[in-house]
Order: C-alpha cells, then sequence, then structure tokens
C-alpha cells in the first residue's frame, strides 16, 4: 500500500530557496528505508513556501525514515530557516493510470 504525504513547508521571508537547497541534497538511506518519490517545489506566487511531495511504500516505512541521520540533520538545519506555517494532506494511493 503506497503512502502519501504532500505538503507545504513556511519559509521565514527570503529563506525559501535555502530550504529548497537543503531539501535537494542527496539525503542516504531515504531511497532503501521506503522512499518512491520526494519532489520539492516552489510557487513564485507564494514566495515563502516549499512544497513537497513524498510517496513511500507505508505510513511506517515514511515514519521510520525520520530516524535517518541524513533526514535528522535536513530538519536541524532547516528547522531556524522556517516560520511554523505548515500544512498538507496525507493520504494512502489507491492507484494510478500511469502504472
Amino acid at each position: 500500500m503506497t503512502f502519501a504525504n504532500v505538503g507545504t513547508l513556511g519559509t521565514k521571508p527570503g529563506q525559501r530557496d535555502a530550504v529548497v537547497s537543503i531539501l535537494l541534497r542527496p539525503m542516504p538511506g531515504l531511497e532503501e528505508a521506503g522512499c518512491l518519490l520526494y519532489e520539492v517545489g516552489v510557487n513564485d506566487e507564494v514566495p515563502d513556501t516549499v512544497f513537497v511531495c513524498e510517496l513511500w511504500e507505508s505510513p511506517e516505512a515514511h515514519r521510520n525514515s525520520l530516524q535517518l541521520d541524513s533526514v535528522r540533520a535536513a530538519i536541524a538545519e532547516a528547522m531556524p530557516l522556517l516560520s511554523g506555517d505548515m500544512g498538507g494532506s496525507r493520504f494512502t494511493v489507491v492507484g494510478s493510470p500511469l502504472r
């Protein structure tokens, strides 16, 4: 059962690109932990927001990935740049016309 986590991260003014840079660095162990897709995006209409779309093998795989050293380091580095405004949705993927 594939699990999706699609969210937004609010950044402090002018920090969006720095957060994007952190999230785009290779994170050893992420794929092995069950991450199928990890996409980071921006929208210039909301300049202090980063969008993240993740697909995981399961909710447990996502939860367990938060213990990886590479993920913990990225979170620690990004946290001071975030505004605390976060949103999004988590859901079970039931299918795709592409697979």
